[in-house]
């Protein structure tokens, strides 16, 4: 009978949940009760997958928090989390019922403090080392004069004209701006994409292609040149094909952007000056160049002039040259008519020996012999004139067919040369004639600004603001008793005067309490 009066099981009458039920109060207490929440710890797993989405672990000595930041909210972050980082998550705290677990929507990330961002900083420049972008080989020498500069910075700031003051003092070159944001979560990437725009500008296109790319912008925190640090604009600078010089912050400001540049500038300023030399040191340095250049010429001639005169010195005289040469000449010119009587004797002995021994039938075979060499050299002697004749044609038409070329070439290169000279002279004209205008419309813009600067400052401007000059006795009064000894007061107000009468009051009495002061 005791066991009909016991109790059921324990919890046997408590109210039954589904799963479901239990995980969405779960998640309306976490919710509820934390909301949005700043959490802060070191980074764990980072996780990246093909969906853009981004899955982390944020860590203390005792526990693990599992984090997550949608599409959209990576593509908004500054500062991304990367593993071994300390950060500040800012988000909400919610659950995961299909895995049972609480995790936090991370909307952004900020790093721990100072160090936590040097120490990443330092992290990521040494794998971009080891990559080998910031090897001093990659890095190309800096044009002398570029024709066309290329700037990447905002249009707003004072950099773009402290850069263009300087170029304009040095040497005016043309410039082209690419404007983009210097600090915040668009800073990287239009940066990235501003250098590689300047290089994807075809030669010879609409748009000239700079010769030289310059990355500025003025001094900031650490945090406020993180975009300069940033994987993408690095990589960018590195891949440029265009010589690039960075001038991001000022002399003590160093970011990642500055070794994979081919060149470095302490500031904006200062990366004008590397760009372009200064006109008038290269027109002295060349005046410089042509006087020594003439000096050299007349000392080499003086040189060469007074070695002929010492080498003349050395030569024998004409006389002592033709001397023995005109002794011999007398001398042989005594021993030629003895000589030619005793040749012509000899030979007519021998010729008188000779006809002795000729018969007649040899004298006849020779005369036949020498009459065919007489036709035969006759015949040939014929045909040569007329073989030199043809010869000389087939040459006078071989030139002439190279000659009609050469004068159509000759033509052309001369009306394309009278093209290009009429061109030059159009263009110098047009110049000639925007100058005195453009130099006027200058002028007349400095004279109207200065107008304005005189009417802002003159007194007339601070009348107009409800004060009034105050006259007696031929001179401007400025105190109360001035005021009360004057005899008569002008009031000058910015539309005209006004004559009134003063009364001075009796000094050591106060004057009745009726009548009011005027001032």
């Amino acid at each position: 009978m005791s066991d009909l009066f016991e109790d059921p099981a324990p919890g046997g009458n408590s109210p039954e949940f589904s799963v479901s039920e239990i995980s969405g109060a779960v998640k309306r207490v976490l919710e509820g009760e934390f909301g949005r929440v700043r959490v802060r710890g070191e980074v764990g797993r980072v996780s990246r997958p093909s969906s853009g989405h981004m899955y982390f672990d944020l860590k203390d000595s005792n526990a693990v928090l599992a984090a997550v930041s949608w599409k959209g909210q990576v593509a908004r972050m500054q500062i991304r989390p990367e593993e071994g980082m300390e950060v500040i998550a800012t988000g909400r705290l919610t659950t995961f019922p299909g895995q049972s677990k609480y995790q936090l929507i991370v909307d952004d990330v900020a790093p721990a403090g100072l160090g936590a961002l040097m120490v990443m900083l330092e992290k990521r420049k040494a794998a971009l080392a080891a990559e080998g972008l910031f090897d001093p080989a990659r890095k190309r020498p800096i044009p002398f004069l570029p024709q066309v500069i290329g700037v990447v910075t905002s249009p707003s700031g004072a950099v773009i004209r402290d850069i263009l003051h300087r170029l304009r003092d040095r040497f005016p070159r043309h410039v082209l701006i690419w404007p983009v944001a210097v600090q915040g979560e668009k800073c990287a990437p239009e940066v990235a994409a501003a250098i590689r725009g300047f290089n994807a500008l075809p030669l010879g296109g609409p748009i000239p292609r700079p010769d030289l790319i310059i990355v500025a912008r003025g001094g900031g925190s650490l945090e406020d040149l993180w975009g300069f640090n940033e994987e993408l604009v690095v990589r960018a600078a590195a891949d440029s094909a265009i010589p690039l010089i960075s001038a991001v912050g000022h002399e003590t400001d160093t970011t990642l952007i500055d070794h994979a540049a081919d060149r470095r500038a302490p500031t904006p300023t200062a990366a004008a000056e590397m760009a372009v030399p200064v006109r008038m040191d290269l027109l002295a340095g060349l005046d410089t160049t042509g006087a020594r250049l003439a000096r050299a010429l007349a000392q080499a001639f003086t040189l060469r002039r007074q070695r002929v005169i010492d080498l003349s010195r050395a030569l024998p005289r004409p006389d002592s040259l033709t001397g023995p040469a005109r002794q011999r000449l007398d001398l042989w010119a005594d021993r030629l008519p003895r000589a030619l009587v005793q040749g012509v004797t000899r030979r007519r002995t021998r010729l008188a020996e000779l006809a002795a021994t000729v018969r007649p039938t040899a004298l006849a075979r020779l005369t036949v012999d020498s009459r065919a060499r007489l036709a035969d050299r006759s015949a040939r002697l014929d045909a040569a004139p007329t073989r030199r004749l043809t010869e000389s044609q087939a040459r006078l038409t071989q030139t002439a067919a190279r000659l009609a070329p050469a004068l159509v070439r000759a033509l052309a290169d001369h009306d394309r040369r009278a093209m290009e000279n009429r061109r030059k002279l159009a263009d110098l004209s047009v110049r000639l004639d925007a100058a005195p205008v453009a130099r006027l419309a200058a002028l007349r813009e400095r004279l109207d600004a200065r107008d304005r600067l005189r009417q802002t400052l003159g007194h007339m401007e601070t009348l107009k603001r409800g004060y009034v000059v105050v006259r007696g006795d031929d001179h401007v009064v400025t105190s109360k008793a001035a005021a009360e000894t004057a005899g008569t007061l002008e009031l000058q107000f910015h539309d005209g005067r006004l004559t009134i009468g003063a009364r001075p009051t009796r000094r050591g009495k106060e004057a009745p309490p009726e009548q009011g002061s005027l001032f």
